[in-house]
């Protein structure tokens, strides 16, 4: 078995792309140079509802911008994280209490603990990996 199945099963990452529409970007930055912000826009221009998640902005992409996760008064599919590893664990409490369907993880993130507890409570689980690359790999195909 490959050691970083457990970070992205091929078929969870295919399932979260293909299947959920709403994704609430943590941690997103209104900078255009970083990665968050380029692949929000990304998401958005592919058909995603980007719900940007920063407490320091009003508006990111055009899209309303939230303080938390807890604030967005809809339900949201995907919480992708763009915050230090530290933040995790609030952070997939939060997308647990919401009723998130998946957590994602960015590159270089991994937190097995939380994500441990986000399987526990019924979500999908991707670590280490980035959501418009593995986008454009599954739709280049």
């Amino acid at each position: 078995m490959n050691p970083d199945a457990s970070h992205a099963d091929p078929q969870v990452i295919a399932d979260i792309i293909k299947n959920y529409k709403v994704v609430a970007v943590v941690g997103l930055s209104p900078k255009p140079e970083r990665p968050s912000y380029r692949v929000a826009e990304y998401l958005k221009q592919h058909g995603y509802r980007i719900v940007p998640v920063n407490p320091g902005q009003k508006e990111i992409l055009g899209e309303k911008c939230y303080p938390s996760l807890k604030d967005i008064p809809f339900p949201v599919d995907v919480v992708d994280i763009f915050r230090n590893v530290e933040a995790i664990p609030g952070i997939v409490a939060e997308a647990i209490e919401k009723g998130a369907k998946a957590v994602w993880m960015q590159l270089d993130l991994v937190e097995p603990e939380s994500a441990q507890k986000a399987r526990d409570a019924g979500l999908q689980v991707v670590m280490d990996r980035c959501l418009k690359v593995e986008h454009a790999n599954l739709t280049s195909r």
